[in-house]
């Protein structure tokens, strides 16, 4: 075999390694939840939503989520200290509930009214109906990962 043709073989499969890698890299964490997933989530969906009806009552409740919810409006971003994204959501007729994603740590989310989102993150009470942050990973790795699932992308 002449060397011009080992070198372009070569090449040929450099290029085909990096796309692949390039494309693994890209399918990383975007992959919805499977069937089975949804189905289960039915069923905790509605043990979450019954928890945090519980928690309006609790100026004590704390406790990790998993929640679907349509975003109802957009709020100024808060941008001192830590900054984060503002939304609120409604989770049901009855649960309103704000989002604080820190964009200092995970990415921004394009979204816009109507949305649907999937959320993990922290619940903490306040007197609005409650509060969802930690809806990213921690640097420490002290808490739980929490994320925003939007439109076949995970936020983290």
């Amino acid at each position: 075999m002449n060397i011009k043709l080992i070198k372009l073989i070569i090449s040929i499969l450099l290029i085909i390694l990096v796309v692949a890698y390039q494309l693994y890299q890209s399918k990383q964490g975007t992959s919805p939840p499977t069937t089975t997933q949804n189905q289960d989530q039915n069923v905790s969906q509605q043990a979450v939503l019954d928890k945090i009806r519980q928690a309006k009552h609790d100026t004590n409740a704390r406790f990790w989520l998993t929640l679907d919810a349509t975003v109802i409006k957009k709020l100024k971003d808060d941008r001192k200290g830590s900054q984060h994204q503002r939304f609120l959501v409604k989770a049901a007729d009855d649960i309103t509930l704000l989002i604080a994603h820190n964009i200092d740590i995970a990415d921004y989310v394009p979204l816009s009214v109507g949305d649907k989102v999937r959320i993990k993150g922290r619940y903490e009470w306040n007197h609005r109906g409650g509060v969802i942050h930690w809806t990213h990973y921690d640097q420490r790795n002290h808490r739980e990962r929490g994320w925003i699932y939007y439109n076949g992308k995970y936020y983290k």
